[in-house]
């Protein structure tokens, strides 16, 4: 169990990392450009999904590897979560909504998603290999 817990909790810290810097930090401009983002984001509804996601990474990594988990396993689990979630975010958003430039969603979006899943994929891999 305690697993899980630390996978969530370093899934929310990646998450608030990779998203964070992104949207207020390197990219801010680009977020800014986008006029149907919200000014205030509702936080708790993100936490939410964070929690759901971090625990489902866990759990699929530890219902296919047991205890038997390498590194390179987590980083797997999460790459492969990480193209299912980071595509539709990256590809269908930007044909459904009027973003300013197609090309810099899906650019940003790829970049940052793929660190995102990349290096909690590492984290997950290590916390289930050691515990």
């Amino acid at each position: 169990m305690l697993q899980h817990v630390l996978s969530v909790v370093a899934f929310m810290i990646v998450s608030f990392a990779a998203q964070g810097l992104s949207h207020f930090v390197i990219n801010k401009d680009h977020f800014a450009s986008v006029s149907f983002m919200r000014p205030d984001p509702v936080i708790p509804l993100g936490l939410l999904v964070i929690v759901f996601q971090g625990a489902l990474l866990s759990m699929a990594l530890h219902v296919w590897k047991g205890d038997g988990v390498r590194v390179a396993d987590g980083i797997l689990v999460s790459l492969i979560f990480g193209a299912f979630l980071v595509s539709y975010i990256a590809i269908v958003e930007p044909s459904k909504y009027l973003v300013p430039s197609i090309g810099a969603w899906v650019r940003v979006e790829l970049l940052v998603g793929f660190a995102q899943f990349a290096i909690f994929g590492v984290i997950l891999g290590w916390i289930h290999q050691k515990l």
